[in-house]
């Protein structure tokens, strides 16, 4: 096996168990991406047994494949575009959640199809200007009180909650709950209200109403290094490590350009590791020399430009690396997601989900 993933789901475990000990809410596991990254069947279960009772996820078609698998928790599916197939989530019982008018009649027509009411969560813009219910709010409430479908939830999403104490959060709040109570006042009262995302459940227990979503805190990272500090240091413990093997090791002379284009030439007398992996496997292109391996003991920097399939470490004149030797790409002893992350100009959510599904998992 020329790259892999290791899964540590015990320490999936441990974070949610961590996590449960702050609240009184209940806990949805976000899996959407694969579960970041992580796998998404294999993680969905074991946050069930470690004390999630909800799932979450953005599409439809992850919903359906949970469903497949035997999965019988509350599943809530928040992206589902007009021409998916609602009447098949009906009848399945996955939730959906309604960010505007035309949602709403969309899912009603579905159900009337699968004779079934549907479940619906409604999603109201608060100010993110992402998803959500906005200028259409006052005659969204006369449509869904004549609406031929169950409100089970009423949500929104923190656009700054890892800037913990960020004065949008307050505004963001307000609304959420001047919207809550105008939906209550014209007879709906959603037995689920939900707006905590990783950052929020981690830092304002204010905000955890009776459900939490728990997205990358739950694989073991910050929400923001800058402003919330690492995961280990809130308490967590990363749960994914990607390793491949070295598919060669040579001598170089000093001044031998490496890669395409030459962009970067040794600095002395070395040996060359070619790790076999690439940007088409997840490795991030722009990380230069800001990130590589362990492997033979020590830390091996990248030099040159990572290619399709390879990238090229610096492993140094006394090494004793050998072609074939596991060499440790992410996590463990070797650069950490949130190193690669910085390399990369970017956050550690978009390194473990861009690994791709050409890269196996193993689960430990």
């Amino acid at each position: 096996m020329r790259a892999f993933v290791e899964v540590d789901l015990k320490a999936i475990a441990k974070n949610i168990r961590w996590v449960k000990r702050g609240t009184s809410a209940e806990l949805l596991a976000v899996v959407k991406a694969d579960a970041y990254g992580h796998g998404l069947v294999p993680v969905a279960k074991t946050a069930l047994k470690s004390g999630a009772t909800w799932l979450g996820v953005a599409l439809l078609e992850e919903a359906l494949i949970l469903r497949a698998n035997k999965i019988k928790a509350p599943i809530i599916a928040w992206l589902t575009p007009p021409g998916e197939d609602f009447v098949a989530a009906i009848k399945k019982d996955i939730q959906l959640s309604v960010p505007s008018i035309k949602h709403l009649k969309l899912i009603e027509a579905a159900g009337k199809k699968a004779k079934k009411r549907p479940l619906v969560h409604i999603e109201v813009d608060t100010g993110m200007s992402r998803g959500g219910i906005l200028d259409e709010w006052d005659e969204f409430l006369k449509e869904i009180v004549k609406a031929k479908v169950e409100v089970v939830g009423f949500w929104s999403h923190f656009a700054r909650a890892d800037e913990p104490g960020h004065e949008f959060n307050n505004k963001q709040e307000k609304l959420f709950n001047q919207k809550l109570l105008e939906l209550m006042n014209v007879g709906i009262i959603p037995k689920y209200v939900h707006l905590a995302n990783s950052a929020a459940t981690l830092t304002n227990p204010g905000v955890h109403n009776q459900i939490v979503r728990l997205g990358i805190s739950m694989y073991g990272l910050s929400p923001d290094i800058k402003f919330m500090g690492s995961g280990e240091e809130l308490g967590l413990k990363p749960a994914m490590k990607v390793k491949a093997l070295l598919h060669l090791v040579k001598d170089v002379k000093k001044g031998s350009p490496v890669g395409y284009s030459g962009i970067e030439s040794t600095s002395r007398d070395t040996k060359l590791g070619i790790v076999s992996m690439g940007y088409s496997d997840g490795i991030p292109r722009p990380t230069s020399n800001k990130a590589g391996v362990f492997v033979a003991g020590k830390r091996a920097p990248i030099i040159g430009r990572v290619s399709m399939d390879q990238f090229v470490v610096d492993l140094g004149p006394d090494s004793k690396a050998k072609a074939g030797d596991i060499a440790t790409v992410i996590g463990g002893k070797g650069y950490s997601i949130d190193e690669w992350a910085s390399a990369a100009g970017t956050i550690n959510y978009e390194i473990v989900t861009r690994i791709a599904s050409r890269v196996p998992r193993i689960y430990v």
